[in-house]
């Protein structure tokens, strides 16, 4: 088997695990919605993932690094993820929804992390664009977007528990045949890995780039409860994350051609902007078609910010630490930003609806812009 042919197994993987991850962030807050919970109830079920993701990235991150494997964590993840899933989409009672959704975001959010840190170690091996792997991720949410918005149209989002666990399955397979890393340093110690919270460019670039990620998953989370407010189905949610992820997997794909051409983070800051504009945009509207216009922006500022932080991440951290700087990076990427996004989004669509909560998301994007503009100028921004 060629190195090209070698990856094909890790795209199916980033395929499957994104096709799963799309049935979550588009569709269980309008499930949530249907069991009758209020907006607030739904922030508080939505800000429980990003909590576990908290505590489990770095975990399966220094597991990873720890014992040089990242194959095998991930089959562990996916087969908790399997587990779990099917009762947290089977309880309907709030303490419960509560409990087990925890344990599933336990085991599935750092699944993600480790498939990037993977594709990124591999694309490195291989010598080719971490873009060009990450798209397959991208297509598949994109591809599940749009399918199981259909299906999910017709026989009712209670029902999304079936398609999930069908690319679940397909994760857990193709994962069998995934080619590990090597690794030929010393395991790390959990001194090592706690140095990174001490090493200041990366604490202060986490921080920084929060602002930009608490509007990311605020948005993430109620993106589809404002196109319902705005009279669409649950098909045209799915068709809005459609346009939005298509559009992410061309930025993805053509990362060769367009990326490192400047420093990295002024594609951060630049994503920044962009984010700014399209919150505000967002903010102004009155229909929910016009939202789906104008996800073709998601791509540029996901797509855009995701490559450039990872990279600038991957060049600011010892490669022996890899993993745990990558799942710590998630951590705030999608936890700790989703926490807050998820808090904060429910109570303020709950009280004032989503026009207002997307000003708000504006405001904190510029903010965000302003920070990397300023820790790009500074020192700390040279590091890399």
């Amino acid at each position: 088997m060629s190195e090209q042919q070698s990856l094909t197994p890790l795209k199916a993987l980033l395929f499957a695990f994104h096709a799963t991850n799309t049935i979550i962030i588009s569709y269980l807050p309008l499930y949530l919605a249907e069991r009758g919970l209020t907006g607030s109830e739904i922030g508080v079920v939505l800000a429980v993932g990003p909590l576990a993701q908290i505590i489990s990235q770095p975990f399966w991150g220094y597991m990873s690094d720890k014992h040089k494997t990242v194959k095998r964590f991930l089959l562990i993840c996916i087969f908790g993820l399997i587990i779990f899933s099917s009762i947290f989409l089977s309880v309907t009672q709030f303490y419960l929804l509560i409990f087990f959704g925890f344990l599933f975001y336990f085991f599935s959010t750092p699944i993600g992390a480790l498939g990037d840190s993977l594709a990124q170690r591999r694309a490195d091996d291989v010598g080719v664009s971490f873009g060009t792997i990450r798209t397959w991720g991208s297509v598949g949410f994109a591809t599940s977007s749009l399918a199981i918005g259909l299906v999910l149209t017709i026989y009712g989002v209670e029902y999304m528990i079936w398609p999930y666990l069908a690319f679940a399955f397909v994760a857990l397979f193709v994962t069998f045949r995934v080619k590990d890393v090597k690794v030929d340093q010393e395991p790390i110690s959990f001194k090592d890995a706690a140095s990174l919270l001490k090493y200041k460019p990366f604490i202060f670039f986490l921080f920084f780039m929060m602002f930009l990620t608490v509007s990311h998953r605020a948005n993430d989370s109620y993106i589809g409860l404002y196109i319902a407010q705005l009279g669409g189905s649950n098909f045209n949610v799915g068709v809005a994350w459609f346009v939005g992820v298509i559009s992410e997997a061309i930025v993805f794909f053509f990362a060769g051609k367009w990326f490192r051409k400047y420093h990295t983070l002024i594609f951060v800051i630049l994503a920044g902007i962009i984010y700014t504009v399209r919150w505000f945009l967002f903010a102004l509207v009155d229909d929910y078609w016009m939202i789906i216009g104008l996800q073709f922006l998601h791509g540029l500022t996901f797509g855009i910010l995701y490559l450039s932080a990872m990279d600038y991440v991957t060049r600011l951290i010892p490669r022996i630490l890899q993993s745990t700087g990558h799942l710590l990076f998630y951590a705030v990427f999608f936890g700790v930003s989703g926490i807050i996004g998820s808090l904060l989004g429910g109570a303020i669509i709950d009280q004032y609806g989503g026009s207002t909560l997307y000003f708000v998301l504006g405001f904190i994007a510029l903010s965000g812009t302003i920070l990397m503009t300023l820790y790009h100028l500074l020192p700390y921004g040279k590091k890399a």
